[in-house]
């Protein structure tokens, strides 16, 4: 299928809220990893996010560019190609873009999008995510707004966080010493992204803080505290009606317990970031790879190697064959398995 135009996007945020399941956002680097992450899509018959953060882009475009933007263009470019081929829906998305990158990277991506739809065709990313969750709220919405109001002009989903996600993600969002309370939205936060954000006529997002940590824990070592979503949820149905809600999103979920997740469906979210465990499994098979046939991967004391067990082509394989399957486990945690469009 094409890839997902906004109505469809409205539908899959809409699904996922109604059947309390979340779609998996996997962050990509390079052909290879989009690769895996639609691999594993088309098998679990799992419609899913594909994100590019700025480190993200700046690696796809090379070390003789290292071009965030063209970077983001050229992964963006190769999956609206891809997904034609896939029968399931896919979503484009940039991952936490900070204040300071929003004039170079997130804006031009929003240009080049709306010269595209200026000629009839679909934006290149279906949403982006603003995060200035690292500034006051006030500071925050005062940002954030304007560009939505933007975006939604030509069909794009914004996605916005409020509270701070700790540890640290491609140099993005947080820092390991972020103090305990910020690690949590208050209702009352929520309340007053609502009213901001509800006053757009379009679709957004919002990663409200539960006590996420970004990077890698052993299961039980993060300290979530699901329930605030709950009360986030309550508190704006009680102020604005019956029909108010968030589509929710769970950011830095490695280390998290899976009943912890399961409860998080249930408050509202609807997709979840997966990246640390990703960028595992597709190394895991390479170190493999590369230690199984150390003889024939290295040219030792003067020999020739194997051609084939050298061959990028062999360990990227694997690669992409142990992130899909990474990937698959996530469709099936989220409950999101065999829920395409």
């Amino acid at each position: 299928m094409p890839i997902a135009d906004y109505a469809t996007y409205k539908k899959m945020l809409e699904n996922a809220f109604t059947n309390q399941f979340a779609y998996p956002a996997i962050n990509v680097t390079s052909m290879a990893t989009a690769n895996a992450a639609l691999l594993a899509f088309k098998e679990a018959n799992c419609d899913g996010m594909l994100q590019v953060s700025t480190g993200g882009g700046k690696f796809a475009s090379g070390q003789a560019l290292g071009d965030m933007v063209l970077g983001a263009i050229s992964i963006a470019e190769h999956v609206h190609r891809v997904a034609e081929k896939l029968d399931i829906n896919v979503v484009l998305h940039t991952d936490h873009c900070p204040p300071d990158a929003v004039e170079t990277f997130m804006i031009p991506l929003i240009e080049e999008s709306e010269r595209r739809v200026a000629e009839g065709k679909l934006p290149l990313y279906q949403s982006h995510m603003l995060d200035a969750s690292g500034l006051p709220l006030e500071e925050n919405l005062a940002l954030s707004v304007p560009v939505y109001e933007r975006m939604a002009k030509i069909g794009q989903i914004i996605e916005i966080e409020a509270g701070v996600v700790g540890g640290e993600e491609d140099g993005a969002a947080g820092s390991e010493d972020t103090p305990d309370e910020d690690l949590y939205t208050t209702p009352d936060d929520m309340v007053r992204v609502y009213e901001a954000m509800s006053k757009v006529d379009g679709t957004y997002m919002f990663a409200a803080t539960f006590g996420n940590v970004h990077g890698a824990y052993k299961p039980g070592a993060v300290k979530l505290k699901p329930g605030l979503l709950k009360e986030g949820q309550d508190a704006i149905k009680a102020k604005f009606g019956a029909d108010a809600k968030f589509y929710l999103v769970f950011h830095g979920g490695s280390g998290s317990e899976k009943h912890e997740i399961e409860e998080t469906l249930g408050y509202g979210v609807i997709k979840m970031n997966v990246d640390t465990d990703c960028q595992y499994a597709f190394t895991r098979p390479v170190a493999d790879h590369i230690i199984a046939n150390y003889n024939e991967v290295l040219k030792i004391d003067g020999e020739v190697g194997n051609k084939k067990k050298y061959d990028p082509r062999a360990y990227m394989k694997a690669g992409e064959r142990g992130m899909a399957d990474r990937v698959k486990e996530a469709c099936d945690d989220l409950h999101a398995t065999g829920k395409s469009l």
